[in-house]
């Protein structure tokens, strides 16, 4: 018979809480640069009445010269001013000058040319911006404006405009070229891209990295840390099924990126968008489980597959949790080992303690207490 694991003294219900880092937790972290902690723990310099983020790339002071302290406010408190470097007072981790001008240009302006005369005219160096991308987006620059160029073209055209009109604002002189570029990015001819619903794709800032977005009238079909392994593979896997991507503008992705920047800003909203995820009934029944975990809280995967009616498969909650390709917004950053481990997330270790810190500290600021979720749908148990 099933039972729920969504009540209090639920075997394996954790609370996402630690205790304080000590000292030298920090300053490991400090010499590491572990973005784990970067914007929950800040780092004061008395030698140079400076603090900083424990990400800073500045010269790392020694050990007898440092002070931890929980928050950018109670650093300025104890004297301490903002580096200039790392900028601690920002809400999101700095991203590099070259990348953010010439993103928020890209976005700005989809249909233009860019050349490597164009990023010396603006003071950047090619070579420098190309490395600059890569770490960022995992593409060069060119391969990103020219995705948003195309896309802004493959939209327009699913939008009724006219190919040549669709040309034009690409820039594209010839029009052998555009069709070729067309059929490469969107699988058919520019002619017959209107008779096909398409997904759109956009990336979305956030303070622990950027994130790649597909939806389409459906609803949200991925949504990944731009540095995740199996992204490629997951990108190939969703085209397959409904075709290219480009990059442009939907409103699902609108409101995705609205709930997401309020969730960034506080952890206890919750998220109300459309979800075009596709699995089997069991896996459904994992990823409605977790969108039931409320935050601040973490489920064991075992916990999980119990409150499915599944006491033995725990192992497959783990397939189906790994499987999830919406993350944050379905939170498989909330299942933990059985001891409260940290344990398997596609995103990177760092990014799991870094949302399940961002959510102890949201619910502890609140002065409501957790709102107790209601009991997961039962499924049939896979073989």
């Amino acid at each position: 018979m099933p039972v729920s694991a969504y009540h209090e003294g639920m075997p394996h219900h954790h609370r996402a809480a630690g205790p304080r880092p000590d000292d030298d937790t920090l300053y490991a972290a400090l010499l590491a640069r572990d973005p784990a902690y970067d914007g929950f723990w800040f780092v004061g310099v008395r030698t140079t009445g400076i603090f900083c983020r424990l990400t800073c790339p500045a010269r790392k002071p020694r050990r007898d010269h440092v002070s931890f302290h929980p928050s950018a406010a109670e650093a300025e408190r104890a004297g301490f001013r903002a580096c200039l470097r790392c900028r601690p007072l920002a809400s999101a981790r700095p991203v590099p000058p070259a990348v953010a001008q010439l993103r928020d240009a890209v976005r700005a302006a989809p249909d233009r040319r860019w050349g490597a005369a164009d990023l010396a005219a603006l003071g950047h160096d090619p070579s420098t911006v190309r490395r600059a991308f890569v770490r960022e987006y995992g593409v060069t620059f060119a391969r990103f404006a020219r995705a948003h160029r195309l896309g802004a073209a493959g939209v327009a055209l699913g939008r009724g405009r006219t190919v040549i009109a669709a040309q034009l604002d690409a820039g594209y002189e010839s029009g052998s070229g555009f069709r070729d570029a067309i059929t490469r990015l969107l699988g058919a001819a520019p002619a017959r891209v209107r008779e096909r619903r398409m997904l759109v794709a956009r990336w979305l800032d956030t303070p622990i990295g950027p994130m790649l977005a597909v939806a389409d009238a459906a609803g949200v079909h991925l949504l990944e840390f731009a540095d995740r392994t199996a992204l490629p593979g997951e990108l190939a896997r969703l085209q397959a099924r409904h075709g290219p991507a480009p990059f442009g503008d939907h409103p699902v992705l609108d409101d995705l990126a609205r709930q997401l920047a309020r969730y960034f800003a506080d952890a206890r909203a919750g998220f109300d968008l459309p979800l075009a995820q596709r699995g089997t009934p069991f896996t459904a029944a994992v990823w409605d489980a977790l969108r039931r975990v409320p935050p601040g809280e973490t489920r064991s995967y075992g916990a999980l597959a119990h409150a499915l009616g599944c006491p033995g498969g725990a192992r497959a909650v783990a397939r189906a949790n790994g499987a999830n390709q919406i993350a944050v917004v379905v939170p498989c950053h909330r299942v933990v080992g059985a001891d409260g481990t940290l344990v398997g997330y596609g995103g990177k270790l760092w990014r799991k303690r870094w949302l399940l810190e961002h959510e102890r500290r949201a619910v502890a600021a609140a002065t409501l207490p957790v709102a107790v979720a209601a009991d997961a749908t039962p499924a049939s148990c896979p073989p």
